[in-house]
């Protein structure tokens, strides 16, 4: 007759130990090896194969070790961990260690039924990761099985390598490039969006009507909207007349009201500027989260509380340092302080334009007011089209000699519209600066001038010119530029300059080579690239400057268009802006800059310099007025507050005005002093300073108050007592590495990084990393690079507990240690005992096993869990009358080191009675687990308190008995040893 085994106990079969799972049946056992992860499940057949109740073998008194063993021994098993026993379902599967601000969305998301959230931190706070972590916590729990992801194209490749870098989620590409593809491999009649389970779809691809269709009737349970300001506008964006924007946004709005219609569909929306001074666009994005949000009454006490449930929007300076005193808190021992530079140099630089090249301007401006004045007679659209040319000219005029010279030969975009409406939708998308990302690709194509063939003579004549002016003997904003970036080098900067224009970046590139020293590296990134490109070279620069760190005067230098001014993290190569050209919008200053300002910079002060032409009519003037402006509301409110594009464009079309009334030297007057635009600029201001309250109101009014710090510290401290903490990770893997005879060259620099070659170590973790690593790798003995940051190339390891290079070292670790006929070098024992001053009286360490059967109830249903958890006891005295410690003195233990020599009969002696006291201390093992059982079922009842459905049926129950894997005695040091005999 065969037995029955519950989940979580142990069983023997195929020469291992294995634990029970619930997905077992009576005559089929699902079975996860004994330390072993999800990879390792099998099921074996009672009727065809023997099977037999197993017991965990106490540790043995011949088997000792030195005082490492148990802190080898608890890291070990603990990187083996997928599923902890407590509420958060993922992070023991993730490779990255989120920081404690970061998990107030995930404990918000818990405690709703069906998850809805506006996530708008502020820039470079880490909105991904947040999102991440409730999309891995929801797949965890089955409370999603599908997620797709709403991004730019631009941003597609980055988001898929950060799902499937930190969290493990594969997902499929889904854009235009690649839908063909996609395509071919579909059944009939079967959808893209039921065959991958996991997609990150690009914004311009769900345009089209089919795709749009298809994806509402097959959307998934889970959404996540990136950059969700640009899938909604302002309700009076469609009155007189929609730009190209604008319909975007209409288009993207009814698509994710239709998706949002869906009261069980789970919705993340992402965004650092929610509230931008437009009214009605924020209540639009509130009722996508929903409904009954957008008509909420903000000013009630009553309506902000029931939006803080699902809004959480929080500055740098609300996280810069958390889960203190001042947090209401009763300490600081959780205390987390968030490196992100504190402040921004900024200043800007002046240059006059070489005598040619002014003569050069002075001719183009002298054009311009021509055809203006031409087209003007001409006709609505005639003028329109002119005046789009004349901005195209005098924008690449100004910016550099090739992109001058690209376009005056080039014809305009807005020439070949057919009324004055659309000539303002083609040129306004070259020719302005939008503060909608949406709009970044593609935008750095140098725009043409050319209208008519009349006017070709002329422009290309101003085309040749341009032309002959390259170099810095004739261009003075290049050798302004040479001599910044030599004085950033020179103080150990690697800085970005940003430019409007493809030509530009590239003239830039070509002109700088060699000219800033043989050991500084130069790329340049622009539109000309695709999205996987543009980080390809980024990685290209980075690594190749990198393969001569130990020289100090290596440096890099990226020239790159506003094809990267949003969304791409260039924060862990670069430390400092060059603004080469001057942005008509301040707020793609802001964009640039916070590629490099955000978390990761290493700086705690970033560079940013701000280049202006003080004589060519233009620049000074747009400073004056739109950067002074977002400048002091800045410095007077404290925040940033994205420029209107509508205000922008007004101002700039006043200066391209002004400019060619009084020509490039100007009048006397300030440009706020004429009467023509006095009443326009008071307008504008009135509406900018309006905007830039209701967005201060709004950072106090919408505060996150919903979770607060001292729940957050309460699951951070469980968190790190179940799994530990990055800085474990990488301690182990090195002392780990080095008692396994790996050759180790730890640089000991700021990154964290070291190598190893593994040649010399044993066999089984040779044929284990090869796997992961590569065969030729190992068997030719190369050096393996071991990294701190999860984004790593073939034949690299990341020091995160998921990586499987560290999760092999770990398993050869934890089973040598529990196998003690393994052959070669053991680190960790199951015994050993310690001679130390670090304590008075004879103490014991017990690293104890806790196996629990959970019941997770969930929208689809109850989930029954088998989860682990490693846990640290330690007493007093001898079993029989054992006086136990608090957890954080027996975690202290591990710290201890030897002070004495430990004779070896005695230490088998003294480890001989505390194994046979093992029985004497089974009660207290089994009331821990009990207690340890009540204190998971608390924690996840806390996290989902919000929620009584999805707590009611929740159990959590101890498997007995507990495995004890270690057992470690420490003495004190006898009175009469003498210091000399410390080791």
């Amino acid at each position: 007759m065969s037995l029955t085994y519950t989940a979580g106990s142990l069983v023997a079969a195929r020469g291992r130990e294995w634990v029970v799972l619930p997905e077992s049946a009576a005559d089929m056992l699902v079975l996860r090896p004994l330390g072993g992860s999800e990879d390792d499940i099998a099921a074996v057949f009672p009727s065809f194969e023997e099977v037999r109740p197993a017991e965990f073998a106490a540790p043995s008194a011949a088997d000792l070790g030195d005082q490492r063993a148990a802190g080898l021994l608890r890291t070990a098993l603990r990187i083996g961990f997928r599923s902890g026993a407590g509420p958060f379902r993922s992070l023991a599967s993730i490779a990255v260690e989120p920081r404690a601000y970061q998990l107030v969305p995930l404990l918000m998301a818990l405690r709703q039924r069906t998850v809805r959230l506006l996530i708008s931190d502020d820039v470079g706070i880490g909105k991904t990761i947040e999102a991440g972590l409730i999309a891995k916590e929801l797949l965890a729990q089955g409370e999603a099985t599908r997620l797709a992801v709403l991004c730019s194209p631009a941003l597609a490749e980055q988001w898929q390598g950060e799902l499937r870098e930190k969290f493990g989620i594969d997902a499929e590409l889904v854009l235009a490039s690649t839908v063909s593809r996609l395509e071919r491999g579909l059944e009939l009649g079967q959808s893209l969006f039921d065959k991958h389970q996991f997609t990150i779809i690009s914004t311009d691809f769900i345009k089209s009507t089919r795709h749009r269709e298809d994806f509402v009737r097959h959307c998934p349970d889970l959404v996540i909207v990136d950059e969700a300001h640009s899938c909604v506008a302002a309700d009076d964006a469609t009155q007189g007349g929609a730009s190209s924007s604008s319909n975007s946004h209409q288009l993207r709005y009814e698509l994710l009201r239709r998706v949002s219609a869906d009261p069980e569909r789970h919705l993340l929306l992402l965004t650092a500027t929610p509230h931008s001074g437009k009214e009605s666009a924020f209540r639009n994005l509130l009722g996508l989260v929903r409904p009954d949000l957008a008509t909420v009454n903000l000013e009630a006490p009553a309506g902000r509380a029931k939006l803080a449930e699902y809004f959480v929007a929080r500055k740098r300076a609300d996280v810069r340092t958390y889960l203190t005193k001042e947090d209401g808190l009763a300490d600081d021992s959780l205390a987390e302080r968030t490196a992100f530079p504190s402040d921004r140099w900024t200043k800007d630089e002046p240059y006059k334009l070489a005598p040619v090249y002014r003569a050069l301007l002075d001719d183009a401006i002298a054009y311009a007011r021509d055809r203006v004045e031409a087209a003007g007679e001409q006709g609505k659209r005639e003028a329109r089209v002119a005046w789009w040319s004349v901005i195209a000219l005098l924008r690449s005029m100004v910016s550099s000699p090739a992109a001058a010279a690209q376009t005056l030969k080039t014809r305009s975009e807005s020439a070949a519209a057919r009324t004055a409406q659309e000539a303002d939708a083609l040129g306004a998308k070259v020719a302005a600066d939008s503060a909608d990302n949406d709009r970044l690709e593609g935008v750095d194509v140098a725009p043409g001038a050319a209208e008519s063939e009349e006017a070709g003579a002329r422009l290309l004549e101003l085309s040749q010119r341009a032309a002959q002016l390259v170099g810095p003997t004739e261009d003075a904003k290049l050798k302004a530029l040479t001599r910044h970036l030599k004085g950033l080098l020179a103080e150990g900067y690697h800085p970005i300059v940003f430019c409007r224009y493809i030509p530009t970046a590239e003239y830039l590139a070509e002109q700088l080579e060699g000219k800033l020293g043989k050991k500084t590296k130069i790329a340049a990134v622009t539109g000309t690239l695709s999205p996987q490109q543009r980080l390809e070279r980024i990685e290209e620069l980075g690594a190749e400057s990198a393969e001569e760190a130990g020289d100090p005067a290596v440096r890099r230098v990226l020239i790159a268009t506003d094809c990267l001014s949003e969304g791409v993290n260039l924060q862990h190569h670069f430390d400092a802006v060059v603004h080469y050209d001057l942005a008509w919008n301040p707020t793609r200053h802001d964009q640039r800059e916070g590629r490099v300002d955000r978390y990761g910079q290493k700086r705690d002060q970033v560079r940013v310099i701000t280049m202006f032409g003080e004589d060519n009519g233009i620049d000074g003037k747009v400073l004056e007025v739109l950067f002074a402006k977002h400048r002091q509301i800045k410095k007077d409110l404290g925040i940033s507050v994205s420029v209107p594009d509508e205000t922008a464009s007004g101002v700039t079309d006043a200066v391209v005005e002004w400019l060619l009334l009084h020509g490039r030297q100007g009048s006397q007057e300030s440009l706020f002093e004429l009467d023509s635009h006095q009443e326009s600029f008071e307008r504008i201001e009135r509406e900018w300073t309006s905007a830039a309250e209701r967005e201060k109101a709004s950072q106090s009014k919408y505060a996150q108050r919903t979770i607060h710090p001292e729940e957050v510290a309460r699951e951070v401290a469980a968190v790190r007592a179940a799994l530990g903490g990055a800085d474990e990770v990488r301690d182990f893997a090195l002392e780990a590495l080095r008692d396994l005879d790996a050759l180790v060259r730890d640089p000991r620099d700021d990154s964290g990084d070291f190598t190893a070659q593994v040649g010399g170590t044993p066999a089984g973790l040779r044929d284990a990393l090869a796997a992961t690593l590569g065969g030729r790798l190992v068997e030719e003995d190369r050096e393996i690079p071991f990294r701190t940051t999860p984004a790593i190339a073939r034949g690299e390891a990341a020091l995160v507990r998921t990586d499987p290079a560290i999760g092999a070292v770990a398993s050869y670790v934890l089973d040598s240690a529990l196998d003690a006929n393994t052959q070669g070098p053991r680190p960790a024992r199951r015994c050993g005992v310690v001679t130390t001053d670090a304590v008075s009286i004879r103490t014991t360490l017990l690293l104890v096993r806790y196996r629990f059967h959970l019941t997770l109830p969930s929208r689809t249903g109850d989930r029954q869990l088998v989860a682990e958890d490693a846990r640290l006891l330690a007493y007093e005295g001898l079993p029989s009358r054992a006086r136990w410690l608090d957890e954080e003195a027996a975690a202290a233990l591990l710290a201890a080191h030897a002070s004495a020599n430990t004779h070896e009969q005695r230490a088998r002696n003294q480890i001989t009675r505390d194994l046979d006291g093992l029985p004497d201390l089974a009660a207290h093992l089994t009331e821990y687990g009990t207690r340890l059982a009540a204190e998971l079922d608390a924690s996840h009842r806390r996290v989902r308190k919000a929620n009584e459905e999805i707590v009611r049926g929740l159990k959590v129950v101890p498997q007995e008995p507990a495995d004890v894997l270690g057992v470690y005695v420490y003495l004190p040091q006898p009175a009469s040893t003498v210091s000399g005999a410390e080791a």
